[in-house]
């Protein structure tokens, strides 16, 4: 994303990537919440994720699911789309707009001076930027390099996440128990008449809240089965996995998301529970704040200091989340007390207000930067409003497409000095 933003600022970027390719073996995050599908609307590539997805309701508090249908965006949902197929898209999208990306390639290293970086990679390599981004994820290497500390709240739970095929039949859905939330789920599916639907045989998504927390090896296809066993009492003939994984709900946050000519974006500055969905939303969107700023530095539009906005204006909206979830894994713990609390949790989030206000949090509609004192949409997200020009109707995403900054007059033409 950030690379798209560079692109469209006719910045000269390039991307360091691990893998050999963009494929992603497996599904990871799952979809695309409002703002994130609004920011996307902006850049005129919506509709690439929007013709594969399935549109829904899937903003939600703790398993509570919250309506935002009737909230003031032309992108009134979410969208079921699997990580996979959102990174492909991505990439096919800066593909065309001609940024490089060295696949196979992974940084070592690198050392920064007063007018720029040398990034070393593993091939004995290195390349000179004027500013390096580290999009390399919660074990992120460009943040320790840095020396940029990444306090935060230890594990509490542990969960194993995996695609297998299983020759058994196995019964899909959620299963709650004293141990925690589990589910089963069909992978492949397709669309029809806009509708998804999923496939009777092929992969089955797993994910099972592990006994104990701590496990550091990377997880085997035993512990996956020993994990169904406790859970469903047969690991349903599990066999052939594409990928098997953890997760925790660690949270922990950079201290600073810039040191020097070094930044840091994703989950190289932020990692959560993934309860809610908002760890790849929220990515994507440091991307977006990040993108116009490094380009006006870069082209000297602006001053080296407008980049420490970044931090001033997306650090606070990623320490909501890692609050958010920290109180949703909380209500989700299986506990006779906890389930009492949820029910009231849950009868609260069904009034308006309550609803509305959670709505937006768990959307990313209500994000707004404190820039002082002004107008109540000082800092708020710009709404798609439908123009009337002399030249027919106009949206104003349409309008920002080439990501350009925008003076949009609804005054009398000529009517203000707009040379400063």
């Amino acid at each position: 994303m950030l690379a798209g933003e560079l692109a469209l600022a006719s910045v000269d970027a390039a991307i360091v990537e691990r893998r050999a390719s963009q494929a992603l073996a497996g599904s990871r995050a799952g979809g695309l919440h409002s703002r994130t599908i609004e920011v996307l609307d902006q850049r005129g590539i919506a509709d690439r994720f929007l013709s594969e997805g399935q549109k829904a309701q899937v903003a939600g508090f703790a398993s509570v699911r919250l309506d935002i249908s009737d909230f003031p965006t032309r992108h009134n949902y979410g969208l079921g789309l699997w990580q996979n197929h959102i990174e492909r898209i991505l990439a096919g999208w800066v593909d065309e707009l001609k940024v490089p990306i060295h696949y196979g390639s992974e940084a070592t290293g690198f050392t920064q001076d007063d007018t720029g970086v040398d990034l070393q990679l593993s091939d004995g390599r290195s390349l000179r930027a004027q500013y390096l981004v580290g999009c390399d994820g919660g074990r992120s290497l460009i943040r320790k390099a840095a020396g940029i500390e990444f306090p935060g709240w230890d594990p509490t739970t542990s969960s194993l996440i995996a695609q297998v095929e299983m020759a058994e039949k196995p019964p899909l859905g959620i299963r709650r128990d004293a141990r925690g939330v589990h589910a089963l789920g069909r992978v492949e599916y397709e669309i029809r008449d806009g509708q998804i639907i999923y496939k009777d045989s092929g992969p089955v998504g797993v994910m099972l809240t592990e006994e104990r927390v701590g496990a550091t090896t990377e997880p085997t296809l035993r512990d996956l089965s020993e994990a169904l066993v406790a859970v469903y009492g047969t690991d349903f003939g599990i066999h052939s996995p594409i990928w098997i994984s953890r997760f925790t709900d660690m949270k922990r946050q950079a201290a600073a998301y810039r040191k020097g000519r070094v930044l840091l974006a994703g989950d190289a500055a932020h990692v959560h529970s993934p309860v809610g969905g908002q760890g790849l939303n929220t990515g994507v969107q440091d991307a977006v704040n990040l993108g116009w700023k490094l380009a006006q530095v870069v082209h000297r539009t602006a001053p080296e200091s407008l980049l420490d906005t970044y931090h001033s204006e997306r650090h606070p909206v990623a320490a909501r989340v890692l609050r958010t979830t920290m109180a949703q894994v909380a209500l989700m713990r299986a506990d006779d007390r906890i389930e009492a609390l949820r029910d009231s949790v849950s009868e609260l989030l069904s009034m308006d207000e309550p609803r509305k206000r959670f709505g937006a949090m768990m959307s990313g509609l209500d994000i707004h930067y404190d820039l002082g004192e002004g107008h109540p949409l000082l800092g708020r997200r710009m709404p798609d409003l439908d123009l009337v020009t002399a030249n027919g109707p106009l949206r104003v995403f349409t309008l920002l497409h080439e990501a350009r900054p925008m003076l949009l007059n609804l005054a009398e033409p000529g009517g203000f000095d707009i040379t400063p």
